[in-house]
């Protein structure tokens, strides 16, 4: 049994043993992904309808999650504005701070809850609070949860992850969240779009000589990821992997906060991994790029196909499937996930485990579960 903390500091066991050595469990988890979305309709669709009338009655929406759920929330939100019909009614939160700091929910809203293993003691508070209140609640989470108190519906993504860095989790709980968008706004594109997104997925996997590309830039001071829109939230998404797994120092930016001034803190020891792909801010992805150049940080782009421009930049371009620009941040997230893993084995480390066997971090983590 191998025992896994969750981002709450409580502790969960899996049957699938620890491994010391590539391929560790994130490896796995990463090339699964493909597969995972293909099934993720698969026992859900009258979960799915059932939340989807009820979510059509509220008036406003609430999505909230942590870490990586949060991320998850911050792509869905442009989702449930667009596609859900929600426009500015629908909001991102952190959990932690809706449970104890905004004001109560009342019967017009709908919280939806982005949790892979749904113990987090604030989440449950948040959902008492909802439902008392006469919110509808949905939660998304893994298959793994058999219920969750005060949900009103429970839409199910994959199996918990042996590794302690969501990547499966993180792709499937935002394709279940444009799914259940999708369902809401009626967008037949949409639905079709996710219903194709493993093939180009599974190319992107097998596009790159990922470990070569990680051993160009895995001895980097500190790691910038920058994107535009929610790209921003992959951005976010690839400093967390970066930090989680190789222990690297790696933040997130949007684009027009990366130019506004952190961009002041690089030098030529640092590395800039850019998402830019096509669309209203690949003007400003352009010139985050040059900044970077200009200063001596080499940049990693992610770009769309034949962007001649930013691959004049970079020193080095992935270029990304074409697919409905809505779902993009489910491809984009790949190659960070994959150099995140790279970096982390190239390191010494194990990308598993969050430090937990290291005496220092061991006890840090104790703090956590008291």
């Amino acid at each position: 049994m191998l025992e896994v903390m969750d981002h709450s500091g409580r502790t969960t066991t899996t049957d699938s043993p620890a491994r010391s050595e590539h391929p560790y469990h994130m490896h796995d988890a990463i090339y699964a992904q493909p597969g995972a979305l293909r099934l993720l309709g698969r026992g859900n669709a009258e979960a799915l309808e059932a939340a989807t009338i009820s979510l059509r009655a509220c008036h406003h929406l609430i999505l909230c999650g942590t870490g990586s759920s949060r991320h998850a929330a911050l792509v869905a939100e442009r989702l449930f504005a667009t596609a859900g019909g929600f426009g500015h009614r629908a909001r991102v939160q952190r959990a932690f701070e809706l449970a104890g700091a905004w004001p109560t929910q009342d019967a017009s809203t709908g919280l939806v809850l982005v949790t892979h293993r749904a113990t987090s003691p604030a989440e449950h508070d948040l959902l008492a609070r909802a439902k008392a209140a006469g919110a509808t609640t949905v939660v998304v989470t893994s298959r793994d949860v058999a219920s969750v108190a005060h949900a009103d519906h429970l839409l199910r993504t994959v199996a918990a992850e042996a590794s302690q860095a969501l990547t499966v989790g993180y792709t499937c709980a935002v394709g279940m969240l444009a799914m259940l968008a999708a369902a809401i706004g009626s967008d037949d594109d949409l639905q079709r779009a996710l219903d194709g997104i493993p093939d180009p997925l599974a190319l992107l996997l097998g596009q790159e000589a990922w470990e070569e590309m990680a051993v160009r830039f895995a001895d980097r001071r500190r790691y910038f990821f920058v994107g535009a829109g929610a790209e921003t939230a992959t951005a976010l998404e690839g400093a967390l992997k970066a930090s989680e797994t190789g222990h690297v120092i790696a933040s997130g930016f949007d684009t027009e906060d990366f130019l506004h001034s952190a961009w002041v803190a690089m030098d030529e020891s640092d590395l800039l991994v850019l998402i830019a792909l096509p669309g209203p801010a690949h003007e400003q992805d352009l010139l985050a790029a040059r900044v970077a150049r200009e200063v001596g940080a080499p940049v990693v782009a992610l770009i769309g196909e034949g962007d001649r421009a930013l691959a004049g930049v970079a020193a080095e371009t992935v270029e990304i499937p074409e697919i409905d620009a809505r779902l993009a941040p489910i491809l984009t997230v790949i190659p960070l996930q994959l150099l995140a893993y790279h970096w982390a084995v190239l390191r010494g480390a194990d990308p598993d485990a969050h430090r937990a066997t290291e005496p220092a971090h061991a006890r840090a983590h104790r703090l956590l579960t008291r």
